[in-house]
């Protein structure tokens, strides 16, 4: 602590303190009625004791340390809130969205996509914390978007680009080569339609893989020329499809409570800042998202972390065998459609076996389908001889 004295007899009066064992350093003289030196805050009351009843002014210039220095900090403290306030601000808007930027899009993908944008809240304005990750508003963009085959996403600062790439749907074949259409497996014809060819085979017969079905060369004995055949032969096929299902089972499901909890994490450090309500959920699972949190172009080593703790609870499924059953013939057709093209239609199905082994339920199912057989096959030199 800096003091300074004035007044007569002022050498006396350091001596004085001196004897009574204060520390006093740094002592100046100021003028002739004046002098300045160092003394312990601890000192000061003994100080204060000491200069009573003498013609002398005490005058503290200056503190070190803790006290003096939050004495100053709270007259300053309106500058000292206005700076903090104004890195708050500055923080919080360099963390918001600015601008979304779509590159490689007609103006219709463009606005489907910016549809989706909204419903995924990337708008100008909305904070970067709340929103998904890269990867997953790249996967939903993708899914949501059936004209689309890739959308790039990228956040540089605080706007969002994406570059999209367009499905180029192939235009059909106008003209197609001189081809006949065979069988593409064994079936029993049901049904043809046939524009352009001549039909080789009949309604009810059966035919082999590879077989010939509307022949691309017309004409007579005398005068024979190649068109491309073009139509639709209908047959019956045949599947079998293989199912096992458990008859007890005991799986996990999420209930759909869940609650949020927000934290600024500095390094290994977290810290608790908002959602501080613990959920009661007897069986839970946490997932956690951060946010590089960024200074003007900057990026800070500070992360806000998003944590989920969704409730889930385990529940035992039960079947009779006949509810078996139905589930495994629901879960076999689901099956078989991934195979079958979509004109396809199942006509009929059989069980031809069944039995339970273990807990568990084997049927192996047959099913008759009538599909369009018919397939392309350039036509050869030699048909034409």
């Amino acid at each position: 602590m800096a003091v300074k004295i004035e007044g007569k007899g002022i050498e006396r009066f350091i001596n004085q303190l001196t004897r009574a064992g204060l520390a006093v350093w740094n002592v100046r003289r100021q003028g002739t009625m004046a002098v300045t030196f160092e003394l312990r805050l601890s000192d000061i009351h003994q100080l204060r004791k000491a200069v009573r009843g003498q013609d002398l002014h005490v005058r503290f210039l200056r503190g070190r340390g803790v006290p003096f220095l939050w004495k100053r900090t709270l007259k300053n403290a309106g500058f000292l809130f206005g700076f903090f306030l104004f890195l708050a601000v500055i923080t919080v808007l360099s963390n918001m969205v600015w601008g979304v930027e779509i590159k490689g899009a007609t103006p219709k993908t463009e606005h489907e996509i910016r549809k989706q944008l909204d419903k995924l809240g990337i708008q100008t304005g909305h904070s970067q914390f709340f929103l998904d990750d890269i990867e997953t508003i790249q996967r939903k963009l993708t899914n949501n978007l059936p004209d689309v085959t890739w959308v790039g996403v990228e956040l540089r600062g605080t706007t969002y680009h994406f570059t999209v790439v367009e499905k180029n749907m192939p235009e059909p074949v106008k003209h197609p080569g001189p081809q006949h259409l065979v069988a593409s497996q064994k079936a029993v014809v049901e049904n043809m339609f046939v524009e352009k060819g001549k039909p080789v085979v009949k309604i009810n017969q059966y035919v082999k893989k590879g077989q010939l079905l509307v022949s691309g060369v017309i004409g007579n004995d005398k005068e024979k020329y190649p068109v491309a055949a073009k139509g639709k032969v209908y047959g019956k096929t045949w599947y079998k499809t293989a199912v096992e299902l458990p008859l007890s089972s005991r799986f996990q499901v999420y209930t759909g409570n869940a609650a949020q909890k927000y934290y600024i994490g500095i390094g290994s450090m977290k810290l608790h800042v908002w959602g501080f309500r613990n959920p009661r959920f007897k069986q839970y699972r946490t997932s956690e998202e951060a946010e590089k949190v960024k200074f003007l172009k900057w990026t800070l080593p500070i992360r806000f972390i998003r944590e989920t703790v969704r409730e889930k609870e385990e529940r035992d499924r039960n079947y009779t065998k006949k509810e078996a059953e139905a589930e495994a013939k629901k879960l076999a057709r689901q099956d078989l459609h991934k195979k079958l093209p979509k004109e396809a239609t199942v006509t009929d199905e059989y069980v031809l076996q069944e039995h339970v082994r273990n807990g568990t339920l084997k049927m192996m199912i047959y099913y008759e389908v009538v599909e369009n057989i018919a397939i392309a096959k350039p036509i050869a030199q030699g048909d034409l001889e």
